[in-house]
């Protein structure tokens, strides 16, 4: 029997399937998955949510946020990833029947095609209930950017999700061009990535920082850019000679920009704290005199976001996602991808200004309030899931 979409006046029951979600390992992995399903309930939708992981990687549990965590065979890393789902829908199969006959599923969202889009589309026909995917990045059909025979598997698996899908949802217009040029016929939507303005909010007036300094929050990733900011940093030291930077985030790139700080000769003014919670990310931004991320493959990005809604101007690069939410000079500042002598201009200018770092911050602030909260993320997606 088919599981018909509830009506607007009555409660949606959504299985969100999912590999990015806060577990005991990591509270911050898959937060922005996690917070907008907290604010559905004042748009009528209950959540039920299955969280996966592989079963080579660490057994994780669930954090302050329900979840039920699923471990599924998979191939280690890219290699498998095309008949990853396929494995998963035999591991989701049976506990999601349980679910379904305790409480009817009428939509079930998947946030990536692989794994959880081709389980969702199996599950779909099975059981007769529709889905919808989320892309989260610019790797649409996760080809890994990458050529070779397992990448034409995952995008040949990527296409028939989105094709069985009722709607592709894409977290900004780049990410949606990408996927109707690969797919046309396929029915997509935007709904952009959302930021909790009690959390990431402005410094009461008169706690403003008064030492410069400039924050860097992403996966210590070669495509995040750090190194374009460490260049910057020793640039402009001359002029700035107290000028920090501090870094959040960890990742496999963490020695090679560490050793690219000392051989800048700016080592004591870059500070590498880690991976940080979201209460500790929400300070270190209101502390900070300018967010940076020149990230050259980025959907959108949720930092970007949360820096604006504490105030601050934000350097992030044309061509990518970001460049849908910042005016450059209005509420923020863009740079194009790789450009130094941009990134060091703009930096330059607005280190020399409070009165633009302000104005540009406050207008970052408003932006964020009029469109970018959990609130319209949520009110978006539950819009979607109630569509025939």
């Amino acid at each position: 029997m088919s599981s018909p979409i509830a009506e607007a006046d009555s409660p949606l029951h959504v299985l969100t399937l999912t590999p990015f979600f806060p577990s005991d390992q990591n509270e911050v992995n898959g937060c922005f998955v996690a917070e907008p399903i907290e604010q559905f309930k004042q748009f009528d939708v209950e959540s039920s949510v299955i969280a996966v992981s592989p079963i080579y990687r660490p057994r994780k549990q669930a954090s302050s946020l329900p979840a039920d965590w699923v471990r599924y065979p998979q191939i280690p890393g890219n290699l498998g990833l095309s008949s990853a789902g396929k494995l998963l829908y035999i591991r989701l199969l049976a506990r999601v029947q349980r679910l379904h006959r305790r409480k009817p599923i009428d939509v079930i969202h998947a946030h990536a095609a692989l794994p959880c889009g081709q389980a969702a589309a199996l599950l779909s026909r099975r059981l007769s209930i529709p889905f919808v995917v989320t892309v989260h990045g610019l790797d649409v059909f996760h080809t890994c950017f990458l050529t070779g025979v397992p990448a034409v598997w995952r995008k040949n698996a990527s296409l028939e999700v989105y094709r069985a899908a009722r709607t592709v949802i894409c977290i900004s217009g780049k990410v949606q061009e990408i996927l109707k040029a690969g797919t046309p016929e396929t029915r997509s939507a935007i709904v952009h990535n959302g930021v909790n303005p009690t959390l990431f909010a402005p410094s009461p007036a008169g706690l403003q920082p008064v030492a410069l300094e400039i924050l860097i929050v992403g996966n210590l990733i070669r495509s995040k850019g750090h190194e374009l900011v460490l260049q910057a940093l020793a640039d402009l030291r001359p002029e700035f000679p107290q000028l920090r930077c501090r870094v959040i985030g960890e990742g496999p790139d963490r020695a090679r920009f560490e050793s690219l700080a000392r051989n800048l000769g700016i080592a004591p003014q870059v500070e590498f704290v880690g991976r940080q919670n979201r209460s500790m990310v929400a300070e270190g931004m209101r502390r900070c005199s300018i967010f940076v991320l020149p990230s050259r493959n980025e959907g959108l990005g949720c930092v970007y976001l949360e820096a604006m809604s504490c105030g601050k101007p934000v350097i992030g690069c044309s061509g990518q996602g970001i460049d849908e939410v910042i005016e450059h000079a209005k509420n923020g500042w863009l740079i194009p991808a790789d450009g130094l002598q941009e990134l060091v201009q703009g930096l330059g200018a607005l280190l020399r200004s409070p009165e633009l770092r302000a104005r540009l911050g406050n207008a970052a602030r408003q932006t964020t309030l009029e469109s970018f909260t959990l609130s319209h993320q949520a009110r978006q997606l539950a819009s979607i899931y109630r569509q025939g």
